[in-house]
């Protein structure tokens, strides 16, 4: 996304232990872990004098939240779980500059997944595994993935899994890109 708004950024992995900061942050709100996981995130790679943009979603359907699938069969099983149902993407970043959070945003997409057969599950995966294993709510929106929808409220952005817009802004806000 970034490339394409024609940002220019290097890409770099946090270590960061994603399960056990969400575990600390029990019982609070997805938005609120989502942008925990992005400040986290850029903390963890902050570099002195830089701006470091962390990023993360979340997805919850039903109460529950979901991780990227382990496996072939773990998509299959999310998806006959989110048939018929609601997602809830949450969307975060932030912005770190020499240690401190200096921007943060959480953006939300609803997502009502149409009723899946079984056919279209088996053939949805055979056309997108393993792509699809990098992506929380197992799916591309800009691929195949848009098949799932029967309605889409939000930035799409957000559903791309960063909200872009706010991002740029804060970008502006901080002499990173032209105003």
């Amino acid at each position: 996304m970034l490339e394409q708004a024609g940002v220019a950024f290097e890409a770099r992995p946090a270590d960061l232990d994603e399960r056990a900061l969400e575990a600390g942050l029990a019982g609070s709100s997805p938005a609120k872990v989502a942008l925990a996981l992005a400040e986290a995130k850029a903390l963890a790679v902050q570099e002195t004098g830089r701006i470091v943009l962390g990023s993360d979603s979340l997805l919850e359907v039903d109460g529950r939240r979901f991780d990227k699938p382990a496996s072939r069969e773990a998509a299959a099983e999310h998806l006959r779980f989110f048939s018929g149902r609601s997602m809830h993407l949450h969307s975060a970043a932030a912005l770190v500059r020499d240690g401190t959070v200096i921007w943060g945003h959480a953006a939300l997409a609803r997502l009502r997944v149409r009723r899946l057969s079984e056919d279209f599950i088996d053939s949805y995966l055979d056309a997108e595994w393993p792509e699809v294993s990098w992506c929380v709510g197992v799916f591309r929106i800009e691929a195949l993935g848009v098949q799932l929808f029967e309605a889409i409220e939000g930035d799409y952005f957000t559903v791309l899994g960063m909200p872009l817009l706010p991002v740029l802004d804060a970008l502006r806000e901080q002499g990173e890109l032209p105003r």
